[in-house]
């Protein structure tokens, strides 16, 4: 969570109104600078090399330009390109391969989708699709500037793109194209507001064609802070300003939207897979105010009958003495909280809180031992570097330290110990940007000294300062460089870490800020398995870099509750889904930060119910939101986990099918069709799962609304009954604030329970009906994933696949996961009334019926 809410109020005018440090240099020399020219060019059957030399005298803009570089190209497989211009000394920053492994591979030339070639005399890089010569990436209309603190990339781009990705940001999903910015600096953004950084950072981005209808994507692997500029000044471009690091591009050829997704999935590796029961409803607010008062709330849940799988303990301030921790405070004593636990889990439901990277800088075990380990960040003179956070004056783990891991995984066993501590079932962590209270110089993070403070023994820096290979260039001024990035807070070490802290091992904080909260996710994830081992561990974090959804999920922040955050929510979800295979993602249900209203609520619990995490919280001091405060919203509850609970396993396959392939759980419209420019920019509707296209209310209060539904065949979810519609906008009124229009795409089977259940425990005994919505041609097909839900090596599992042709309705695939529940009914739709077919057959191995054979019953709705 952001600085304290007394003081959010007034943030937000201050976000609004600050103003952005100004760059010295003008765009005329910087577009002056020499460039470069190619010597020594190496063309092998894998790819190129070649040497780069500064073709004049160097520029000098914003930092020192460096003579002799080099290039490096290859064909790692038939869809992937990496290209890489780094120092000849190789001494610049690069991202450590422990923190974001690099994917590898060389295949021929010749069989690549893609080419790379380059100028010599006057360096450019271009890069085309074979098939049809298609320039997707180019330098040649700008010279490359590569200094020690200022490194410039620019590549044409056709009129008008169609641009995706570069975030995190609550922008428009089809990004902007003029005059536009995207910065690269991991911050505690309250309100995740428009047009600033947020919390994390993941530099790829989709772009689709519509001339030749491919789509490709461009990672820039960089975590330095930047800014990546769009604009159509003389021509349409991006531009990457970075303040640091190399250029380390990858190339993804598609050419269909999905496949770009699944290439880049091969880079960030698979993302995890989540525990069953983490799909479930969650409830949370900072401000419980005792363990008491949390147990009634778990109570209301049980009594409004509206199913609660998961509850958290708001924020670290509620549970926590006086802030700090890996404590308990007096209104949350341990028996009670073990108590409070064991109930929850004899009810089949589970628990949750929060960590937090600072540590409080007082006397107390989970200071003294990080003080013992020597993991905490430090100063230039070996003293510990303070800053400010809840507790007050704090100390930060310095997750490149050898000792952290040990450290980390003797907090969590000692305070979350299943026989004597507060045994969580997952973990919720935050302010990992890092977020630091203090303005910038933070000299004095509090004006009172504590007692221990001067007693402390400073310790050398010797192994913090060791210079090595790829971990930066000496003499740089690690505070105020000269290029500005568009970062909202201003100086890059407002509020945060200051950026000249240098890590053990010799990275420094200016270079790896952006990847403190992915450390720190890594870090909490093997905690978390060490203390469950077997199990899959679920961690929620905040601030997330490239490669983030491998073994994390992320929530989205601060929001606030109001309807236009409501809808950004949308888009901001589909960003982590389905560019950056971050599945687990989700926005605060209601909102965070402010007073929700009745209605409001009601529609974001419908809408989120199609989030993968579906979490109900909300802030101190603003009104009770707990989905049973209001009539309508609790309906809505009851209505939207009903129907979630019954998608569960449609979800959880698809769920499944991204950590196996990449492919997307949740997609924009126009990864599905591509080829109709209506859905180039529409990011209020959504996929959910491979069939289900989701078009929620949104307007303030209204009870219509208006969507779009692509040239092909759809069925209304709620009455199973065929749409007409030939790819045009189609309006719905009388939407009451319990439902969201939900249509499913022709061709498809979606597996549902035949009834929702209060826990995802009860609900795995529930059988299946299969609903089954031919296309044009009169077939359909599916999936269904089964396993137990939370082992990471599963004794079985089961990918059955459903078809339906010619009357015949068709189960394949493996079934290795054992299961007595089975296949009770099936239901077909068509241009009339849906028919609905007994079956009862099991999911012990493959059938085939013909419909014909089959006993009809009467179709409720």
């Amino acid at each position: 969570m952001p600085t304290p809410f007394t003081l959010l109020q007034a943030s937000l005018a201050f976000w609004a109104g600050i103003a952005h440090w100004t760059n010295g240099a003008t765009a005329q020399q910087v577009a002056d600078c020499p460039g470069y020219k190619a010597s020594n060019v190496r063309a092998f059957d894998g790819g190129l090399t070649a040497d780069l030399t500064l073709a004049g005298e160097g520029c000098n803009v914003y930092g020192k330009d460096l003579r002799d570089l080099k290039i490096k190209a290859e064909y790692q497989t038939d869809s992937r390109l990496h290209v890489i211009i780094y120092d000849k000394n190789e001494e610049v920053y690069q991202v450590p391969e422990f923190v974001v492994p690099r994917p590898g591979g060389s295949i021929s030339s010749n069989a690549s989708l893609l080419d790379v070639s380059i100028e010599e005399e006057h360096f450019s890089l271009t890069v085309t699709r074979r098939s049809n010569n298609e320039t997707l990436f180019t330098t040649k209309d700008s010279n490359i500037v590569f200094e020690d603190q200022y490194v410039r990339l620019r590549t044409s781009l056709p009129d008008n793109p169609s641009l995706y990705g570069l975030g995190e940001h609550t922008d428009p999903l089809r990004l902007p194209t003029s005059n536009y910015t995207r910065t690269f600096w991991a911050r505690d953004a309250g309100a995740v507001p428009l047009n600033t950084n947020l919390y994390g950072n993941h530099p790829v981005y989709f772009e689709h064609r519509a001339t030749s209808g491919n789509s490709h994507g461009v990672l820039l692997l960089n975590s330095n802070g930047m800014d990546v500029k769009i604009n159509n000044d003389g021509g349409q471009y991006l531009e990457y300003n970075t303040i640091g690091g190399v250029i380390d591009l990858y190339f993804l050829a598609g050419p269909a939207p999905f496949d770009v997704a699944r290439e880049y999935s091969e880079i960030t590796k698979k993302a995890i897979m989540m525990p069953y029961w983490g799909l479930g409803f969650h409830n949370c607010r900072f401000g419980y105010e005792s363990v008491d008062e949390i147990a009634a709330v778990v109570a209301n849940y049980s009594a409004a009958n509206i199913p609660l799988e998961t509850m958290w303990t708001g924020m670290y301030i509620d549970y926590m003495d006086n802030y700090r921790v890996f404590t308990l405070g007096q209104r949350f004593p341990l028996d009670k909280m073990r108590d409070l636990v064991r109930k929850l889990h004899a009810n089949n439901q589970h628990y949750i809180v929060m960590v937090d990277p600072a540590v409080a800088y007082q006397d107390y075990a989970a200071f003294n031992d990080g003080v013992s380990a020597d993991i905490f960040l430090k100063v230039e003179n070996g003293s510990i570097y303070k800053g400010k956070v809840w507790p007050g004056v704090t100390a930060f783990p310095d997750w490149f330290h050898e000792n952290t891991q040990a450290y980390w995984n003797g907090q969590f066993e000692t305070f979350f110990n299943a026989d004597t501590g507060v045994d969580i079932d997952a973990l919720w962590i935050d302010m990992n940007e890092p977020s630091n209270f203090c303005e910038w110089p933070c000299d004095n993070p509090e004006a009172e000294a504590t007692s221990q403070e001067s007693s402390l023994t400073t310790r050398g820096l010797s192994s913090r300062q060791g210079s090595g290979s790829k971990k930066g260039l000496a003499g740089r001024n690690l505070i105020d460089p000269k290029y500005k990035i568009r970062n909202e807070m201003g100086s890059l070490s407002n509020k945060t870490a200051r950026t000249d802290l240098i890590h053990q091992g010799g990275w420094a904080e200016y270079d790896t800020h952006n990847l403190y909260g992915a450390m720190m996710s890594k870090t909490s994830q093997q905690a978390m398995l060490q203390r469950r081992p077997g199990k899959r561990p679920m961690v929620i974090t905040r601030s997330t870099f490239v490669g983030a959804g491998s073994y994390v999920g992320h929530w989205l922040g601060d929001n606030y509750s109001a309807w236009d955050q409501y809808i950004y929510s949308i888009r901001h979800l589909l960003q982590f889904v389905a560019f950056f295979q971050v599945p687990m993602a989700g926005a605060d249900v209601c909102g965070f930060l402010g007073d929700t209203s009745e209605n409001l609520c009601a529609r974001w619990t419908t809408l989120g119910a199609f989030y993968p995490f579906y979490r109900n919280h909300n802030v101190a001091g603003a009104i009770s939101q707990e989905a049973y405060r209001w009539k309508s919203v609790a309906a809505a509850a009851r209505k939207a986990i009903d129907i979630r609970y019954r998608l569960l396993d449609y979800m959880y396959s698809a769920m499944h099918k991204q950590t196996v392939d990449g492919t997307p759980m949740l997609a924009p419209v126009w990864m599905h069709y591509p080829d109709d420019s209506a859905t180039q920019a529409i990011d209020v509707q959504f996929f959910y799962g491979p069939s289900l296209l989701i078009s929620p209310v949104t307007q303030a209060d209204a009870t219509s609304v208006t969507f779009y539904v692509p040239n092909d065949i759809f069925y209304d979810f709620s009455t199973l009954k065929r749409i007409s519609t030939s790819g045009s906008n189609v309006t719905y009124s009388d939407v009451e604030f319990t439902d969201i229009p939900v249509h499913i795409k022709g061709g498809s089977i979606i597996p549902a329970r035949v009834n929702s259940t209060n826990t995802t425990t009860a609900l795995r005994n529930i059988d299946f009906e299969l609903l089954i919505a031919p296309d044009k041609d009169g077939k359909a097909h599916g999936s269904l994933y089964l396993d137990d839900g939370e082992s990471l090596e599963q004794e079985g599992t089961s990918e059955i696949e459903f078809s339906y042709e010619g009357g015949k309705v068709r189960a394949e695939g493996s079934f290795g996961f054992k299961t007595t529940i089975g296949v009770k009914s099936m239901t077909v739709m068509g241009e009339g009334e849906p028919v609905k077919y007994e079956l009862d057959e099991g999911l012990g191995a493959g059938w085939v019926y013909n419909v014909a054979t089959l006993s009809r019953t009467a179709f409720v709705i």
